[in-house]
């Protein structure tokens, strides 16, 4: 299933690990929310737990957060909806 909810990934020095940030989920889950020894396998990890949240909080009709933009500028980084 395709989505379009954001992915951070970052090299952890300590864990030696690709570690996974999904902003979206930031207020419902804790972060980072997934791991991997390659990029590859922390995107593969982060697409299945988007597809898991997705899931459960449909089944137990809960509000499922939107899809935002992250906008990057020389000042900062932002979250903006993508339904502009």
């Amino acid at each position: 299933m395709m989505n379009h909810y954001s992915m951070v990934i970052q090299w952890s020095e300590t864990d030696q690990l690709f570690l996974v940030t999904i902003p979206e989920f930031s207020e419902q889950v804790i972060m980072p929310c997934t791991h991997g020894k390659t990029r590859e396998e922390a995107i593969r990890g982060g697409e299945e737990v988007i597809e898991m949240y997705l899931e459960a909080w449909k089944a137990e009709d809960q509000t499922i957060p939107k899809p935002k933009t992250l906008e990057i500028s020389n000042e900062s980084l932002s979250l903006t909806s993508s339904n502009k």
